[in-house]
């Protein structure tokens, strides 16, 4: 053990337990890690403050000054409404927007930052009850507010919550902004923050902003025709006992949809998420008792969303009749591929149309852009940069969809976050489209593949909690810089992206320079016969994420399964390539 570390933490930590800034339960809390002889906890508390990054805050929840509890989010809060203050000083009123998910806690810290933002001087429309990410970022632009928060983990275990901030055009805080945030929030003592706020300043918002969300929502459906014909798909969803229980059934009908079947067990507000192990869509656990219903009813389709309702997840049934995970690259390329195709179709789609997907999600997203000739558009990791594209030609050209592998798609540019709301209902449009044909979801996603080639994509997750685990993936990744692969499972690596120099390197020697609106601390590694592997440390949980894409040629759909399992092996060697 670290006895300097250790004797920092301890020091911290006595200020907590005793200072009158913090209530007893807190003080208890923190004095029963100081009497443990077990330090671990006390350690993992206090080593460091909950960083208020460019997404705001996400962690743990419990005392001391790496957890979320009242004193960080209102530490945070506090430095942002300083910089609210001061950057709108010429706004007679400045206004911000307040939503919440399902997680334990939430509702505390909700009232706790709406009290402060009321105590600074700033307006606030707070949703009523817990609403999707996606229409907090609606409701900000809606109501034409300069600022918003929304309190949520996204799809972290139970024991965390976060804090997500947002500008005034809907989207996560990007630059200058975000770096003036941080500074103010940086600058702020728990005893500096202020509460008591008049309730003058808060008002409770709910159906009016639903309404109108629903209804813009509606206007992104392409082929009403094929709904109303279909209207009597069998439609199963999840909420995964979170935030989109109301929203997403409510637009799904909205488009047309009467047969719309929901999980019983999971349409129930809980933050201990009972009946999943983790209330994360990427692992196919969390949809079991979807799939279940499905086969009881003979589902067409199974849709859920996260605690948040900003991701979507999606299974359908193969050629044998057996339910499928789809994955979040097949979900962007489904997505993308209907959108393009359908909108061609009935003469919707301009040359000023573009795409976007993130530099991990898979590359045939392109192929079926070019095909097209719509311009696509890659982006670092996580929606706030999709959201930057959306800006930056905003006026200039039109954004018709974007993604990330990691199951976020937005539709729309009304919003400018990923949209589970949206991207349901637009699932139900195309799986409508795919029976209208005699076809199911599941023939789509092959229908793709005979056309654009066949990809198979894998992402690893090597977790490494707390300090010791921080360390570690600092090293791994300095340890890629100065010493990377040469091979990916026996094919030469040629070209080595540095995201963090932004630097491009290929195998002759050559250097050039990668444009990007900023640096990230992201590899990536391609090689000769096509592999492309991604490499980046978590900026939301104490994990590095290395992302794999292969390809091969597939001729026709009854190879499909022998060149995924091939296509795994691969994957399994390119690992040991990477030394994981």
């Amino acid at each position: 053990m670290d006895n300097e570390l250790l004797k920092q933490c301890e020091q911290v930590a006595q200020v907590w337990a005793t200072s009158e800034v913090f209530d007893d339960n807190t003080k208890n809390e923190v004095k029963a890690m100081l009497s443990n002889d077990d330090k671990s906890a006390l350690i993992d508390s206090f080593y460091q403050t909950l960083e208020f990054g460019t997404g705001g805050l996400r962690g743990i929840m419990g005392a001391g000054t790496n957890r979320m509890n009242i004193y960080t989010v209102g530490a945070a809060t506090q430095g942002l409404a300083n910089y609210l203050n001061r950057n709108f000083a010429d706004r007679d009123k400045i206004s911000v927007v307040i939503g919440v998910d399902c997680r334990n806690n939430s509702d505390v810290f909700a009232k706790r930052v709406a009290d402060i933002f009321a105590a600074n001087g700033i307006y606030v429309y707070m949703f009523e009850d817990m609403r999707p990410t996606p229409e907090v970022s609606f409701a900000i632009r809606h109501l034409k507010c300069q600022s918003g928060v929304n309190i949520t983990a996204s799809h972290n275990p139970k024991e965390y919550n976060g804090y997500k901030a947002y500008w005034d055009d809907g989207a996560q805080v990007l630059a200058p902004h975000d770096k003036g945030i941080i500074e103010e929030v940086n600058k702020v003592r728990y005893e500096d923050v202020k509460t008591g706020g008049d309730a003058k300043y808060i008002t409770i918002i709910g159906e009016d902003v639903d309404k109108a969300y629903i209804e813009a929502v509606k206007t992104l459906s392409i082929d009403p025709a094929v709904i109303e014909r279909q209207k009597d798909l069998s439609i199963v969803y999840t909420p995964l006992h979170g935030a989109g229980m109301n929203m997403i059934p409510r637009s799904i009908k909205a488009w047309g949809f009467q047969n719309v079947n929901c999980v019983p067990e999971q349409m129930i507000k809980d933050g201990n998420f009972p009946t999943v192990v983790s209330p994360n869509p990427e692992n196919a656990e969390a949809l079991t008792l979807a799939v279940n219903l499905a086969k009881k009813i003979n589902a067409d389709i199974v849709m859920a969303s996260d605690p948040d309702a900003d991701r979507i997840a999606m299974a359908c049934k193969d050629y044998k009749g057996e339910w499928q995970i789809v994955n979040g690259n097949q979900t962007l390329m489904i997505f993308l591929y209907y959108i393009i195709k359908n909108r061609s179709a009935k003469g919707m789609l301009q040359k000023s149309d573009f795409i976007v997907k993130t530099i991990v999600t898979t590359e045939l997203v392109k192929k079926i852009a070019d095909k097209y000739g719509i311009e696509m558009k890659d982006c670092y990791t996580g929606f706030k940069w999709i959201a930057r594209e959306i800006l930056v030609e905003e006026g200039k050209k039109k954004y018709i969809g974007g993604g990330e592998e990691s199951f976020g798609f937005l539709a729309e540019d009304f919003t400018r976050d990923k949209d589970s709301v949206s991207a349901c209902s637009l699932l139900a449009e195309i799986c409508a489209w795919a029976k209208d044909q005699g076809k199911t979801l599941y023939d789509v996603l092959m229908d793709i593949y005979l056309e654009y080639g066949f990809s198979y994509n894998k992402a690893v997750n090597v977790v490494r909690p707390g300090k010791t685990g921080a360390d570690e993936i600092k090293q791994m990744m300095e340890n890629y810089r100065s010493n990377p692969p040469k091979e990916l499972a026996g094919s030469p690596v040629k070209i080595i992206k540095d995201f963090k120099l932004l630097k491009s390197t290929c195998s002759c020697g050559k250097v050039c320079d990668l444009q990007m609106p900023d640096t990230s601390n992201v590899l990536q590694f391609y090689a000769e016969d096509g592999t492309k592997v991604s490499v980046r440390p978590s900026g939301t949980e104490p994990k590095i994420k290395f992302y794999i894409e292969v390809f091969a040629p597939m001729a026709n759909v009854a190879e499909y399964n022998a060149l995924c399992e091939t296509a795994d092996k691969k994957c399994t060697d390119i690992l040991k390539s990477l030394g994981v």
